[in-house]
């Protein structure tokens, strides 16, 4: 299934994307996509409907962030080898793990807003994990079955505001809208590889990012199991994963992202996301 959430921000109904690409609306079936929706028994009952008899919704209606009430955003940094290099930083030899604000979360195609006395704002396209059931001192082996389903994320980063004087990787990723993710769940059991995904964004449809899910550091169930050492993941978490070359902070010079950009994001399989950069405007 691709789990979706539709309508004005803060004012989303839950909803799924049927096999014609038509939204349909889940309201008298479940409250949210959230994480007590996420659970594996709800998943099946949500698949088990005729989803032709669910009301259609314009396609025009925005989509928000495909998972409601996420209770954390542990992302992982410097997951692929070449995005390592081209930041100019050693191959980590665990995974990073940095958090990002819940308030940093939009909508997959909301404008993202440039915070105030940022130099350095940037893209990052990378596969987001969503769990689907409480993990705590997961096995590896067993750890995609505490996943509900993956998304797409774009895990924006202000560079100097992460790396420059106090130097705090959260400080640097969480302003408001720098977590944009969608534009649906796709369930886990439609992803029968997360390792063999592609990755890809374009900024004013020049190429950027071209990368496979095959050549992380560190794959999806390692990540899970991983940070299940340290905390327990609650239904609904998300785990962006880390993202290939190709990133403004890699250029040369380095090119960062201005008012009026644009960006195209998405991965493979599990749809696409389109953002339109903006200055604050407080």
């Amino acid at each position: 299934m691709k789990l979706l959430r539709f309508g004005s921000k803060g004012n989303e109904s839950p909803g799924l994307l049927d096999d014609d690409g038509v939204i349909r609306d889940l309201s008298a079936h479940v409250g949210d996509i959230d994480g007590a929706a996420l659970d594996p028994r709800v998943l099946d009952s949500l698949r088990a409907l005729d989803t032709a008899t669910l009301p259609a919704i314009d396609a025009s209606t925005r989509l928000g962030p495909p998972v409601a009430e996420v209770g954390k955003v542990i992302a992982v940094g410097l997951n692929y080898r070449d995005h390592a290099e081209e930041a100019g930083h050693p191959i980590p030899a665990e995974p990073i793990l940095f958090m990002k604000a819940t308030s940093s979360i939009s909508g997959p195609n909301d404008d993202v807003i440039i915070p105030r006395n940022s130099i350095k704002t940037d893209y990052e396209v990378e596969l987001g994990i969503v769990i689907g059931r409480q993990a705590r001192y997961v096995e590896e082996v067993a750890a995609l079955d505490y996943v509900a389903g993956y998304c797409v994320v774009n895990d924006v980063s202000e560079r100097a505001f992460q790396s420059e004087g106090t130097g705090q990787w959260t400080k640097g990723k969480s302003a408001d809208t720098f977590c944009p993710f969608g534009p649906w769940l796709v369930t886990a059991d439609e992803v029968p590889d997360p390792q063999s995904l592609r990755v890809w964004l374009d900024l004013d449809g020049e190429h950027r990012q071209d990368g496979s899910t095959s050549t992380m550091i560190f794959g999806v169930a390692h990540l899970v199991a991983y940070i299940s050492q340290f905390m327990t993941l609650h239904p609904g978490d998300l785990i962006p994963t880390g993202t290939p070359p190709g990133v403004g902070l890699g250029m040369k010079p380095p090119a960062y992202l201005r008012p009026g950009n644009q960006v195209n994001l998405g991965i493979d399989g599990l749809g696409a996301m389109t953002h339109q950069f903006v200055a604050c405007a407080d």
